[in-house]
């Protein structure tokens, strides 16, 4: 048997015998926080596709692939689809696999820009940008793009600001302040804001800029709209980890969302069902171009 199809065979598996509400599954616990929230799971499937195999000894080799997963949710009379796409490692001893496990990104913060929030400017060379900003295209670019990289943009290993920064741009948001890094939102191919790539920098540059892209802070998850952004602390302690784009509501108003790193396709808000969640979580939400 090939080794994509052990993969496939052993996903089978797991779907087949992930009904007993172990708390330790994360399945288990996808469907507990969808049912909690009055929706239902009625059907998972998954598909691996395997893109590097290294020899370890004679005797273990690991296979990683990127894991792809749909979930089928009812909410009501609504129904709608929910996709992952994670990277994982699958971990052969002989031609069986003994583990599998998720490979976690690393937090692009400490690497590129600790500490730093945007920097706004009103001197001289600073002039008024407005904007009309067009959300159907902002989310259109969010779909079209949520589990694949626009050529025209570099790819980072963390992806999720960087994303977001491509759908406000699809959207029409004018970017300024090129060429210092600190400075505006932009982005050149050769070089780009750290407001553009960084989750930290954009939750900042979004509630302190005072033209072109700005943000307007609301309450709560359900004030925003399609084309709108939220941003994560997992941990709560003033570092921003995370952002993602309002693409849906659902059948109770609550938004949906895509993004990338972990890639995902109308995911709910809270990232409740993220191994980031903590406790301590905090969001902000930002309406865009207001």
């Amino acid at each position: 048997m090939a080794v994509v199809d052990k993969i496939q065979a052993y996903w089978e598996e797991v779907l087949r015998s992930d009904g007993s509400r172990d708390d330790r599954s994360w399945l288990s616990k996808k469907r507990l926080l969808h049912e909690r929230r009055g929706a239902k799971v009625v059907r998972i499937t998954a598909e691996g596709v395997p893109y590097r195999s290294t020899m370890i000894s004679s005797l273990e080799h690991h296979v990683d692939y990127q894991l792809y997963v749909t979930f089928f949710i009812k909410q009501g009379k609504h129904f709608y689809i929910e996709e992952g796409q994670e990277q994982h490692r699958a971990i052969f001893k002989g031609s069986t696999i003994v583990e599998d496990r998720s490979l976690e990104i690393k937090d692009p913060i400490k690497k590129e820009s600790p500490g730093l929030e945007f920097h706004d400017s009103h001197g001289s060379d600073v002039r008024e940008v407005r904007f009309s900003y067009d959300r159907q295209k902002a989310v259109q670019y969010a779909n079209r793009w949520w589990n694949s990289y626009n050529p025209q943009y570099k790819h980072f290993e963390n992806d999720c600001t960087n994303f977001i920064s491509q759908c406000l741009r699809a959207g029409g948001a004018p970017m300024w302040g090129m060429a210092n890094r600190s400075k505006g939102w932009w982005y050149n191919g050769s070089s780009w804001s750290y407001s553009w790539t960084v989750a930290n920098s954009l939750r900042w540059y979004l509630s302190g800029s005072s033209k072109g892209l700005k943000g307007k802070e609301v309450n709560q998850a359900r004030d925003l709209i399609p084309g709108d952004i939220i941003c994560y602390d997992f941990e709560g302690d003033g570092r921003w980890n995370h952002n993602t784009i309002v693409v849906e509501k659902d059948a109770f108003g609550e938004p949906l969302v895509n993004a990338h790193t972990y890639n995902s396709y109308h995911r709910y808000w809270d990232y409740e069902d993220s191994t980031a969640y903590t406790p301590q979580i905090k969001y902000k939400f930002f309406r865009i171009g207001e």
